[in-house]
């Protein structure tokens, strides 16, 4: 018998949330929310302070290096998890961390919670004399994708700073990763733009 080969067709609920996400992401960029069902809200500041050192566990559905890495135990979670409301809607406005400059070879990024999985929203690897203060994320652009707006996922209730690689200290050679956010690691600062969804 044939085997059809043709593509199943989107349901019209993912069409109908992707169209609602086109549609925020416009507002975002014109600063009108007249024709959006979302209304925007005050910002949420999150500053990290680094917790004790969890490798992560959930599977990341847009960076298979980072599960290859996680899976090899050079993968930790840097700060993080934050909480957040999951019938808000988030947009990205600031993501910066601050690492020692000697410390270098590590890839650190902001992840966002998707149901048991994350997605990578931003990252760098930080080399050689790198900045102490590293911004994933500014208004208006981040650095990895460079896009405009840096959307959370739908239902998102958490975000996490994970790195990975094999960390070394320019004066000192390799170090471990609990060395690192013992002595290296001095917080982050993410500034989350949230969106409520109007009730009709």
């Amino acid at each position: 018998s044939d085997v059809s080969t043709t593509a199943v067709p989107s349901s019209l609920t993912e069409k109908s949330e992707s169209q609602d996400d086109m549609k925020l992401i416009a507002a975002v960029l014109e600063g009108n929310f007249s024709n959006c069902k979302y209304r925007a809200l005050d910002q949420k500041k999150i500053d990290g302070e680094g917790k004790a050192s969890i490798a992560p566990k959930r599977l990341c559905l847009n960076n298979k290096r980072l599960n290859i890495w996680a899976n090899q135990k050079k993968a930790v979670i840097l700060d993080g998890p934050f909480e957040l409301e999951p019938s808000r809607r988030y947009s990205v406005d600031v993501m910066s961390f601050r690492v020692d400059t000697r410390i270098g070879g590590i890839s650190v990024g902001l992840f966002a919670y998707f149901g048991p999985y994350v997605v990578q929203i931003s990252a760098l690897f930080l080399g050689y004399k790198h900045a102490e203060e590293v911004s994933l994320i500014k208004p208006g652009v981040n650095f990895l994708t460079m896009e405009s707006i840096s959307m959370l996922p739908p239902q998102c209730d958490g975000v996490v700073l994970v790195a990975w690689g094999e960390p070394f200290d320019a004066y000192e050679g390799s170090v471990t990763w609990e060395e690192l956010k013992e002595s290296d690691y001095h917080g982050m600062k993410l500034v989350l733009n949230q969106y409520e969804e109007l009730t009709e």
